[in-house]
């Protein structure tokens, strides 16, 4: 019998860190840490490609750094950073290999998810394994049948980042309402428990290994479940729990941050490659090399001020969401799809800073060999995730400007 996909997983281990070592751990000491592992997820990021999931080598270097402890409650034990530090953290591993930050920073904020639990499970589940390593899917929902004590969960689920690495996982379902819109629920169970299916063949962000996964009537306790509406405005179990701040802040920008930041990643890493290209490449039929052409700068520039400002982006909607968790109902809905719109075109500009790298180094950037194509690459499929689809962002927000009602769930 042939290996299962499942059984590829990177082993949860025994390697976290002790008390002690996190204590040690300030903002800076974690962001120096993961700058100091570029080099390796930059050498590493082919092989990770070819092999469908991060590096093993790379994810036990991360899980040694203290990165993935960032997101979970200082009451249980965690490092509970802002979200400038968590961003700072995730761009170096996003430079080193797009896919490979996308994964890890999806792992880290999950934990955020595991803050809107009800607080005996945070309780039971960081007593089992100090951070969580878990996709959490949505898309499609499965069925979630009330029965006794809990419900009974079947589906099949797309886009399992963090699947193959996963020691929990967090799966959306529909809970059917007589008379009445259905309600969403996020269901967390034991990564056993979930059959893993080998999906995940992408021209683009290849090595996050996010391959779908599928149960069948499975039963889910009643405390392993949170109904997704209100944690959507920061009103679930993380606010009752921890306050106003990280944990009640509203879940849709949160989401739309984590999901920017490997974007912002790929593009910082394309201008500094093409910036050291363009010292050494010179056109068929030029005399001089690229560097000293004035269309060259131009387009290093522009690139270089997308990926700047888009950054700028980034920074100001993280913190802002936090601000806007203590907006109430209906006004903040406004809000966070201003957000989401305002991310999504910070998307759009790493794209097209990228794009700009690639013109301006030449055929080369083609070949297989070359980081620039696989940044590339990478991006576009990063960019076709659904909150960064501009017709239906900027067709939100169009809605609200005028005052009309949200025609997306999606909010």
């Amino acid at each position: 019998m042939s290996e299962s996909l499942a059984d590829r997983r990177i082993p949860a281990g025994d390697d976290f860190l002790s008390p002690e070592e996190l204590a040690a751990i300030t903002p800076e000491v974690l962001i120096e840490r993961v700058r100091a592992l570029k080099p390796l997820i930059e050498a590493r990021a082919a092989d990770a490609e070819t092999a469908r999931r991060p590096d093993d080598e790379v994810w036990s270097a991360l899980r040694k750094s203290g990165y993935f402890y960032m997101y979970v409650p200082r009451r249980f034990g965690g490092l509970e950073f802002d979200p400038d530090t968590y961003i700072s953290a995730t761009l170096p591993i996003a430079e080193g290999c797009p896919s490979t930050g996308w994964t890890a920073c999806f792992a880290a904020e999950h934990n955020w998810l595991i803050a809107q639990y009800p607080e005996a499970t945070q309780a039971e589940v960081w007593k089992q394994t100090p951070y969580v390593i878990a996709p959490s899917a949505a898309s499609p929902p499965g069925t979630a049948t009330p029965v006794n004590g809990g419900f009974r969960l079947s589906g099949r689920w797309k886009w399992g980042t963090c699947v193959m690495h996963a020691d929990w996982v967090m799966l959306n379902a529909l809970q059917p309402v007589d008379g009445g819109p259905p309600i969403v629920r996020m269901m967390l169970m034991p990564a056993d428990q979930v059959e893993v299916i080998d999906s995940w063949q992408m021209a683009g962000m290849a090595a996050t290994g996010s391959n779908d996964m599928r149960v069948e009537d499975l039963f889910v306790p009643e405390g392993y479940q949170f109904e997704v509406q209100p944690v959507r405005s920061g009103r679930g179990n993380g606010r009752s729990i921890y306050g106003a701040g990280l944990y009640g802040s509203p879940m849709l920008p949160n989401l739309c941050v984590t999901a920017s930041i490997p974007a912002l990643g790929a593009a910082r890493q394309a201008i500094a490659l093409c910036r050291q290209r363009l010292q050494a490449h010179t056109k068929l039929g030029s005399t001089t090399t690229s560097v000293e052409k004035p269309a060259a700068q131009m387009r290093l520039a522009r690139a270089d001020l997308l990926a700047r400002s888009a950054e700028r982006t980034i920074r100001a909607s993280a913190r802002e969401n936090i601000a806007i968790g203590a907006i109430d109902e209906p006004a903040q809905t406004t809000e966070r799809i201003r957000l989401r719109a305002e991310i999504a075109i910070a998307v759009q500009q790493c794209v097209e800073a990228i794009r700009t790298c690639c013109e301006a180094v030449g055929s080369s950037v083609h070949a297989l060999d070359n980081p620039m194509q696989r940044l590339l690459r990478d991006v576009q499929v990063m960019q076709s995730h659904i909150v960064y689809d501009l017709d239906v962002a900027t067709e939100l927000h169009g809605r609200a400007l005028v005052g009309l009602a949200p025609n997306s769930q999606l909010l």
